[in-house]
């Protein structure tokens, strides 16, 4: 297939415009493929060629201006226009499209549970040619009106209000001028809950098999879109720009959501039918946050190109937590965006693949695309909120709102947001740009503490990068009443690195902490006696937030080969029985288990640490007995089953069906144990069986691929490479579960020769299936437990000779750096 290059997208832009689509779907015509025809008229500057792309089963007919053209002339995805004359142009298109099983074009799902049928969009970056013909591009706006023909008693859903013409007809109305990647159906039987709020009607769909779950949480999810609604509007001067708010929460999506104008699609994995904790509906109402901050970013104003994709994520990313704070019950989400996101952001900036956070050339859509990661959202709603702390949020605010006025229903570019930021202050936002979002890597700030004369002592901060921060510094002394163990804010202070002279601190205190606060993207470290504090006294600071800085900055040590990866796990199971932030223990337990414990110890080294991890969930468990949080309960018992070296509790948990003192395993603990249980070889395929007909569920079915593929037996490991590697049957949420119960530490002999096996049989999939089963390949089927120099040389020698395609070849790089980052660890 022929990727779209940004001069082609430039050379189209200035020879068309693009008015008006006119699309009719009828998803009645099989299983395989649905019916599209679309009508596009646009106007061409002068005479000349070009092109319009689609991706079909079967191409029927061509007329461009009455005067039918040849389908053969369909040149992959592109159908050449020649000969175009200045003035106005009507093309129309026939064709039948092939439904996705991966999650791109129009996906086609069919619930296990009771065999209903559900259709839904994801047109992002290129995949609309997969439902459609269109000129393909950002900056190529037009009006979108869609009729549907869909079986009865379903429900279609589109950008805008719809309405049932009988006989399974369904009219859309016309949308406001959107791009192409942004145009949303999504068709089926869906439970819908309605409401309607300012004089906009909202509502929340999911598959029925879910209703009862949805009902559960509606009045929550309502209530989170209505705040961050009301609050946007108190932001924006711009109002909501489109005439309705969907959001469908829909199966085997790839992304965790999806900015479509006035149809938000969401993973229905956020309809919850286990038990979950108060950080995980945290999550899920950032992300509520997240996309309706797009339709301001994103939607109302687009991105010309997608070199300037931070323009939507990073503006959504800091919108959406900023806003769940200040609107909603969650009043503390930056803690959780400190542990859980920005290390996304940190690692992602360490590795080859690394970019800046708004990129001077991207060539085609294809290296677009791997450009979605945590330096398009991390990293760039840190150098934001950055930003709005050196700039002021009343300035920054202004500056977004001229740039709304400027450029609603057009496209805009990062030269156009900086000029509109520049208008509202007297700062210099362009030398400010250049140096946060035209560089790449993480600044490192460390301390220099010196005594002066008096008794006092002065800081520095050694500034090893090129960008200026406004930070926070935290002096903290130890309660000496309590013992000393907790810490006491002395003072805050405010500081410019880089510094024009020493910083007056005062008498020594026990902790100094650069970035309390967390306002600024860099890398910290301690000097020696705060070190000492942190592993004395970590758990005694007043702030999560603050405690989320030093937990970082422990992690970065660790990753950078200063800090014994032992010692992290000795912090843990130091602080972590006293800490009262779940996102903190969730974060900390995470990095302890699936990197610390599973990749940076050696396998001598491993029994004992997951020893020491069952040790402090344990520890967990029993502290919250009384049942005053269960929350945090829950976490503990989660990750007790992820590091169980034997099987005995968590059997018994399993038969007896709850954890004594709870909570009752519901499916996902269910399925948790099982797993668990098949990694250590204390289950079978009957258990695993009747485990399924239990929870007939999509997640049943992924349940047991997962549980199944990790089982310690040659058959069954050969059974599950076939099902990812050989088949095309898999969906990919069915590939990505196998994947990841594939390959475990505990298994290393077992399955050793499909380490070599894995960079022949993963290219071959990569281009056989396309992007979105590239990215689960590369992602989840990667030997990530073979940390071994054989390992990365056969990656690297993959990467010279294989050719594989960019999405694959951009996770194996991210994946050999890691696992070079791994192998250091364990020699320092």
């Amino acid at each position: 297939m022929s990727v779209l290059s940004r001069d082609e997208a430039q050379t189209r832009a200035k020879l068309l415009d693009v008015h008006r689509y006119t699309i009719d779907l009828d998803l009645t015509t099989g299983d395989e493929t649905f019916d599209s025809r679309t009508v596009i008229r646009f106007t061409a500057r002068t005479d000349a060629d070009t092109f319009v792309e689609l991706k079909p089963a079967l191409l029927r007919s061509v007329t461009l201006d009455g005067q039918l053209l040849d389908p053969e002339c369909l040149d992959e995805n592109r159908l050449p226009l020649k000969d175009l004359t200045a003035g106005e142009h009507e093309l129309r298109i026939d064709a039948a499209m092939r439904y996705s099983r991966t999650g791109e074009g129009m996906h086609r799902f069919t619930d296990p549970t009771d065999g209903e049928t559900y259709l839904y969009t994801q047109l992002f970056m290129d995949d609309v040619q997969r439902v459609f013909a269109a000129f393909d591009q950002p900056d190529l706006k037009a009006v979108f009106e869609l009729t549907v023909k869909a079986p009865e008693g379903w429900t279609v859903l589109a950008n805008g209000l719809t309405e049932h013409l009988g006989e399974g007809r369904w009219q859309a109305a016309a949308t406001p001028l959107i791009s192409t990647y942004l145009v949303a159906v999504a068709a089926g039987p869906w439970h819908s809950v309605r409401t309607e709020h300012r004089g906009l009607p909202f509502a929340i769909h999911c598959r029925r098999s879910l209703a009862p779950y949805l009902d559960a949480d509606a009045d929550e999810i309502l209530e989170i879109t209505k705040q961050c609604y009301d609050r946007y509007h108190e932001k924006f001067e711009e109002p909501y720009p489109f005439d309705s708010y969907d959001q469908a929460f829909v199966p085997e999506f790839n992304a965790g959501a999806m900015e479509n104008p006035g149809l938000v699609t969401f993973r229905d994995d956020f309809v919850y039918r286990s038990a979950v904790t108060d950080t995980e509906r945290q999550t899920r109402a950032m992300v509520i946050a997240h996309e309706m901050a797009h339709m301001w970013f994103g939607d109302l104003v687009t991105l010309r190109w997608w070199d300037d994709i931070w323009l939507n994520e990073s503006f959504a990313e800091y919108m959406g937590y900023q806003t769940l704070t200040e609107a909603t019950r969650f009043t503390d989400t930056w803690t959780d965006f400190g542990v859980a996101r920005k290390s996304w952001g940190y690692d992602a900036d360490q590795r080859p693949s690394t970019h800046p956070v708004a990129p001077e050339a991207v060539e085609d859509t294809a290296s677009a695309l791997l450009n979605f990661d945590g330096i398009s959202y991390a990293k760039g709603a840190s150098a934001l909120r950055q930003l709005v702390a050196w700039l002021g949020e009343k300035d920054f605010l202004a500056g977004i709102n001229t740039h709304f006025a400027r450029h609603r229903f057009a496209n805009a570019t990062l030269a156009d947001f900086i000029d509109s930021l520049a208008g509202a202050t007297e700062r210099d936002v362009h030398a400010w740009a250049d140096a946060w979002l035209r560089t790449t890597g993480v600044d490192t700030l460390t301390p220099r503490v010196a005594p002066a004369a008096d008794g006092t002592c002065t800081l520095t901060v050694e500034h090893t990068g090129r960008r200026p921060h406004r930070i926070a510094v935290g002096l903290y002394d130890l309660d000496v009443a309590d013992e000393g163990r907790h810490l006491v804010l002395r003072e805050r202070l405010g500081l410019d690195v880089p510094q024009s002279a020493a910083q007056p601190i005062g008498k020594r205190p026990a902790l100094l902490l650069l970035n309390d606060g967390d306002l600024t993207y860099a890398k910290v470290r301690f000097d020696p006696g705060s070190f000492e504090t942190v592993r004395a006294a970590l758990s005694g600071l007043p702030r999560p937030l603050t405690r989320a800085v030093v937990w970082n900055a422990l992690r970065d040590t660790v990753r950078d080969g200063e800090l014994a990866a032992s010692a992290y796990l000795e912090a843990a199971r130091t602080h972590l029985p006293h800490e009262t932030d779940l996102a903190l223990v969730q974060g900390v337990l995470a990095f302890a288990t699936t990197q610390v414990t599973n990749r940076y110890l050696t396998s001598e080294e491993r029994p004992a640490a997951l020893a020491t991890l069952a040790s402090l969930c344990r520890d967990l468990i029993r502290r919250t007995e009384d049942g005053d949080n269960p929350g945090l309960r829950l976490i503990a018992v989660r990750h007790f089953i992820d590091v169980a070296a034997h099987p005995d509790t968590i059997a018994a948990w399993l038969a007896d069906g709850t954890v004594p003192g709870g909570p009752e395993l519901d499916p996902e603990l269910r399925w948790r144990v099982l797993g668990r249980l098949a990694v250590l070889g204390a289950t079978d395929e009957d258990t695993i069986a009747a485990e399924l007909d239990r929870d007939p569920s999509a997640t049943g079915r992924e349940g047991a691929a997962r549980c199944r593929a990790a089982l310690p037996d040659p058959q069954a490991k050969a059974k599950a490479w076939d099902a990812m590697f050989s088949g095309d049957d898999l969906s990919n949420y069915l590939f990505t579960a196998t994947a990841q119960g594939f390959w475990q530490p505990e298994q290393a002999d077992l399955v050793r020769e499909y380490v070599q096996r894995y960079y022949e049989d993963a290219v071959a999939v990569a281009a056989r299936r396309g992007p979105a089963i590239a990215d689960a390949a590369g992602r989840w089927a990667f030997p990530v437990h073979a940390v071994d120099a054989e390992t990365l040389r056969l990656g690297e020698q993959c990467l010279r000779d294989a050719d594989p395609i960019p999405a694959l070849r951009r996770k194996l790089v991210d994946q050999l750096d890691d696992l070079a980052r791994a192998l250091r660890v364990r020699q320092a």
